[in-house]
């Protein structure tokens, strides 16, 4: 299965290419793919960030098509003689050239590297200004050169003389014509006449009209003057010619010139494309590293529309590998996991990606995926043969740096077989050491993942009382396909709904209510726990060690929120722990010490200082000191006493 169309890499490039404007540019744009070298994947990203801030600085590149000017320079190597057009395209070349260095001399502010690409674009002021002097709106002047000046001026008063004269037949006759304005016919002036008086004109006949009942005629009166006219404008034309042949030579001798400017707006216009991506996307630089590291922060899928798309965020280590993703149908699994993939190939291709700048992505030797439902009639292949044909081809390419994406895990045949043949792929790519992301909805993978060191759970949110996915993805958290509590909140009836649990899970509750938060509260238990395991440099003891103190600084986990124990553990194992100005209890397996007290308060200190309220403060001293009526020291629910 190719990743580049699976994932949507192909429309990233279209969008690419459609901000590009030279056709090399746009094919460079659809043929890019990523850098399997760090350095090069960096470099890439820097350019893109460069053309966005010179954007940013400058405004739009003035960049030009350059559409003919392939075929204008492939003319000229066989020396043929460019047309006015064609030399027009080349003056508009020529002054782009000279506007981008310009515009690269202003980015020179933004620190940029790009803008000095600038200094390797010729100026060809001359050949602008010769052209300019001869050819406008597509013609060659008269200005272009005394000859030519000459020869139009003579053409146009030979012209007049000739008009003058069949303007004299004309009132002189008027009888013998159908019409009383000169006709030019076949590159000849004539008159209109009558076909019953034609042989009152002397001259000859050019045209008949398709009546038939009037003539054309050239009076011989004006043959000699349209004889001298004709002889004026084949002289005209061989000026004309003349010039063009001397601006052909002109531009043939700046072709070396010429071609180098050609490379450089080309690659200006390729560099450029990434940075109008960039803008349109609302997109931005990220990390890339080689440490099989992800971490993705309020993450947009680049095809879907910012306004609805809800942010990804995901973390991903050299501990954390494989993520199983579960939840109900149309909740955004697939969707999270192609974005992750997408957003991959993006970065390492060099552009910038909608995401946080703080977001990481690691380099990926292969991007291996299997996603959709891939059924052939031609080649005999169901959804299930599809899936395995594409799972073979993956075991077999993946490495320990590559990225494998899996969507749907097992499905499409026996529920035991399935889940048993995901269960074994999961321990292949756990022996592969590769990173890689699978949906399903089978619970003992969910199980699996639970016990299996090196995999999280990971679900996406859905709100049992709307029914309606979120589209948020909750790591450490097993998702459930909801489809009972979807069933009861569609009306149907207790009884079948009872029997319906007890068939899947083999009991029935007292009533009947489908969120399982009880279970739900023990994975996320067990979740933590692994969180802070692979997170830790060495394993976490199983047994409760009290070893937490008053004023110890903590790291509450899985939130990672950092806190000061307040109070002792109690019987529980529930160590008081104040996390931004809140006092609750938390378990002692969900904290981790950071520094402990005696680093961050000098000895005896008061702690009733950060802990207790001014109120609670002044009673505790009159209570140490004396009894007083009415004097109280208020503890709040969820609090205990040091």
């Amino acid at each position: 299965m190719d990743p580049i169309k699976t994932l949507e890499f192909n429309k990233i490039l279209e969008k690419l290419a459609e901000n590009a404007q030279t056709s090399t540019a746009k094919s460079r744009c659809l043929a890019l793919r990523p850098s399997l070298a760090e350095a090069e994947a960096r470099r890439w990203m820097d350019e893109t960030t460069q053309s966005k801030r010179i954007i940013e600085l400058a405004g739009p590149p003035p960049l030009s098509s350059m559409t003919e000017l392939q075929q204008i320079i492939a003319l000229m190597n066989i020396e043929g003689i460019l047309m006015p057009d064609q030399i027009t395209h080349v003056l508009a070349f020529i002054v782009s050239c000279r506007r981008m260095k310009g515009y690269l001399r202003r980015a020179e502010t933004s620190e940029s590297d790009i803008a000095w690409y600038g200094r390797s674009i010729e100026e060809l002021k001359a050949l602008e200004t010769e052209i300019e002097q001869c050819i406008r709106n597509g013609i060659v002047v008269d200005k272009a050169s005394a000859k030519l000046e000459g020869l139009r001026r003579r053409v146009a008063e030979t012209s007049c003389q000739i008009k003058e004269k069949l303007d004299a037949l004309l009132r002189k006759n008027k009888l013998w014509f159908s019409e009383s304005f000169i006709s030019v016919r076949n590159g000849c002036y004539t008159l209109p006449v009558k076909r019953e008086y034609k042989k009152d004109v002397a001259g000859t006949v050019i045209e008949m009209s398709n009546s038939g009942g009037t003539c054309f005629i050239e009076p011989a009166s004006v043959g000699r003057l349209h004889t001298l006219l004709r002889d004026l404008m084949v002289e005209e034309d061989c000026e004309v010619r003349r010039i063009l042949y001397v601006l052909t030579a002109r531009i043939s001798d700046c072709l070396p010139q010429i071609r180098l400017n050609m490379e450089a707006m080309e690659t200006l216009d390729f560099l450029f494309a990434k940075g109008k991506l960039s803008l349109s996307m609302n997109a931005s630089p990220v990390g890339i590293n080689t440490q099989r590291e992800i971490r993705i922060i309020d993450a947009k899928h680049p095809l879907l529309s910012p306004d609805s798309a809800v942010p990804l965020n995901l973390d991903m280590g050299r501990e954390n590998k494989g993520v199983v993703i579960t939840g109900p149908n149309t909740g955004g699994k697939t969707v999270a996991m192609k974005t992750v993939g997408l957003l991959s190939l993006m970065a390492q291709s060099g552009l910038h990606v909608p995401a946080h700048p703080a977001s990481s992505f690691c380099m990926h030797h292969l991007i291996l995926c299997d996603i959709g439902d891939g059924q052939s009639i031609a080649e005999n292949l169901s959804t299930f043969s599809s899936h395995m044909k594409n799972i073979i081809e993956v075991l077999k390419q993946v490495s320990d740096e590559s990225l494998v994406l899996f969507d749907e895990l097992g499905s499409g045949t026996d529920p035991a077989e399935g889940m048993g043949i995901a269960i074994a792929v999961l321990d292949a790519l756990c022996e592969k050491g590769c990173m890689f992301m699978v949906t399903t909805h089978y619970p003992e993978v969910k199980e699996y993942a639970l016990n299996t060191t090196g995999l999280v759970n990971a679900r996406m949110a859905f709100d049992q009382n709307s029914l309606m996915p979120l589209y948020r993805l909750e790591l450490g958290k097993a998702g459930e396909s909801c489809a009972l509590h979807i069933a009861e909140k569609l009306g149907m009836p207790r009884k079948i709904l009872e029997r319906a649990q007890e068939a899947c899970y083999g009991y029935q509750r007292e009533r009947f209510s489908l969120p399982v938060a009880e279970k739900e509260k023990a994975a996320e238990e067990v979740a933590t726990q692994k969180i802070i395991a692979q997170q830790e440099p060495g394993p976490i003891k199983e047994a409760f060690q009290p070893a937490f103190g008053i004023g110890d600084s903590v790291l509450v986990y899985p939130q990672k929120e950092t806190g000061i124990v307040y109070a002792s553990p109690n019987q529980k194992g529930e160590v008081g722990v104040q996390v931004k100005g809140v006092k609750k209890l938390v378990n002692h397996k969900r904290i981790k010490l950071q520094i402990p007290a005696k680093e961050l308060y000098p000895e005896n200190y008061d702690f009733s200082i950060i802990f207790d309220s001014v109120a609670n403060r002044k009673a505790r001293r009159i209570m140490e000191r004396r009894h007083e009526e009415g004097n109280i020291i208020i503890i709040n629910e969820g609090e205990m006493e040091a």
